[in-house]
């Protein structure tokens, strides 16, 4: 699958002001953002999330979902240590896009949760490739990480692909009475590791 770097600019936040590099899918048009800060090409592992775009949750303040919790925290986290990566994939709706993801909440409207609306549509429960990570990182110079998930399938699907995760580090944020059912239907059909059980490994926080 063909990536191509396109371009590189500072990108001031409330957090840090990190090097947001632009990425180029030229099979299908799809453009993709890695924000770095510091070095990132030292060969150490790298603090870092992959992070699928999420409309909804990152611009417009959903609390349907933990998207925009989730990355507020991760650049907070990279900001903290003054080193990491931050992944930005054009994978809205767990790989749907927007327009089926609105199809899909207004099934969840009438009872049915994330994975049973994604389903009904004809999606799997999860249709993200990550297989577009590994060019951008390897662009980068970054061999490890230090990844921010509580999703173990998405370690598995880097790691499968070359990509060493040194630490998973939980990222638990976000949770509201809008979105019990989501998180709840995360951990038990996608195997997402959401309880205290976990906030032992590391805290990103």
């Amino acid at each position: 699958m063909p990536v191509v770097f396109v371009a590189a600019s500072k990108l001031p936040t409330p957090f840090a002001t990190f090097t947001m590099n632009g990425f180029l899918e030229e099979e299908n048009g799809r453009e993709h953002v890695v924000l770095t800060l510091g070095d990132v090409s030292d060969g150490a592992p790298v603090l870092g999330r992959v992070h699928s775009e999420c409309l909804t949750g990152d611009a417009l303040f959903s609390q349907r979902c933990d998207c925009g919790s989730q990355l507020e925290a991760a650049l907070r986290a990279i900001a903290s240590q003054g080193r990491g990566v931050l992944l930005y994939l054009r994978q809205e709706g767990r790989g749907i896009g927007l327009m089926n993801k609105i199809r899909a909440y207004e099934l969840q409207d009438g009872g049915a949760d994330t994975v049973e609306a994604n389903e009904r549509l004809g999606f799997a429960a999860d249709q993200r490739d990550y297989a577009i990570c590994l060019p951008m990182l390897e662009h980068l110079g970054i061999r490890s990480l230090r990844l921010m998930t509580n999703n173990p399938r998405k370690v598995k699907a880097l790691t499968d692909m070359g990509i060493n995760v040194a630490e998973r580090v939980p990222l638990h944020t976000g949770q509201n009475p809008h979105n019990k059912l989501y998180l709840a239907t995360k951990a038990g059909k996608l195997g997402h590791m959401m309880g205290n059980e976990h906030q032992s490994e590391v805290d990103p926080a």
